[in-house]
């Protein structure tokens, strides 16, 4: 399982359900209101009425499901991480996939899990997204590292590169992988997003990468985002 940084002080999280079936979204509910500090504040079958629900009930996390009639769980994902509520994503699938697993992650999730994980890792999943942290499964984490090609030495190379980085442009390709925008990375730097914006360009400069997905496959070999 993978679960960056250092848990939080024990607080009150505030859980939304999106999920197109009545019976998964009781099963959860009834789980997870048996556990300390967790509060279910609403259920929703859609993705266009998860996102109308966020609005209203501002809920920490929101477990999100992918397969969804109508709006669904990408394109949902999308819109609530664009709303600037600070609103978590973790997404619960029936099977990892490398598509579903980059799309998630480029629409900001901030996790993905299967919906057959045990209820003690879901919990610790909820808890980890709300203190700001990214969280994979073990196949999601394999699938992000191991995704397209991996040809001799590349990883060694990639650790290479890492360490020519400074410690800023470090912590600025951290916070980018965990899915921050240049604004709210200013705010944990004290700096400006125009500068957050320049170690951006330099960043994708020295190592060719844009996309969330890939900064992510990057930080884990390399160690930035630690197992």
């Amino acid at each position: 399982m993978l679960d960056t940084g250092s848990p939080g002080q024990r607080r009150t999280i505030k859980v939304l359900l999106a999920d197109d079936h009545v019976v998964v979204r009781a099963g959860l509910r009834a789980l997870l209101e048996k556990e300390p500090g967790l509060v279910v504040v609403g259920e929703a079958g859609s993705g266009s009425e998860a996102v109308a629900m966020v609005k209203t009930t501002r809920p920490d996390v929101v477990l999100m499901d992918l397969a969804m009639p109508g709006r669904g769980g990408i394109e949902a994902t999308r819109r609530i991480v664009g709303l600037g509520l600070g609103v978590k994503i973790l997404v619960l699938t029936a099977l990892p996939q490398e598509l579903q697993l980059c799309d998630a992650l480029e629409a900001g999730a901030s996790g993905f899990m299967q919906k057959i994980t045990p209820v003690e890792e879901l919990t610790r999943a909820i808890r980890a997204v709300a203190d700001d942290r990214l969280f994979l499964d073990e196949d999601a984490a394999r699938l992000i590292v191991l995704q397209r090609y991996r040809k001799a030495g590349q990883v060694d190379d990639e650790k290479v590169t890492a360490g020519r980085l400074s410690a800023r442009e470090r912590q600025v390709l951290a916070l980018l992988a965990l899915g921050h925008s240049s604004k709210e990375i200013g705010l944990k730097l004290s700096v400006s997003p125009r500068t957050v914006d320049e170690y951006r360009a330099r960043l994708k400069d020295r190592l060719g990468l844009a996309r969330r997905p890939e900064l992510v496959r990057f930080a884990l070999r390399t160690g930035l985002l630690e197992p």
